[in-house]
């Protein structure tokens, strides 16, 4: 059995409620990660190549 494997048989045991709690704690903590990468990305530079397209399409005048 892997490590995932584990907690879904336990999963599969709680009430309602409980299954509806662990939903919310997954789901902030998955917002939590994302946050922490949207703050990553631009000091990383890895949304410049937005920046790049938005200037292009302003020059062309080919905004959406």
């Amino acid at each position: 059995m892997s490590e995932v494997d584990k907690p879904e048989v336990e999963i599969e045991k709680l009430s309602s409620e409980d299954f509806a709690e662990i939903l919310r704690r997954l789901s902030e903590k998955e917002w939590e990660t994302w946050d922490k990468e949207i703050e990553f990305y631009p000091q990383a530079g890895k949304l410049n190549f937005l920046v790049r397209e938005a200037h292009k399409e302003d020059a062309e005048g080919t905004k959406m």
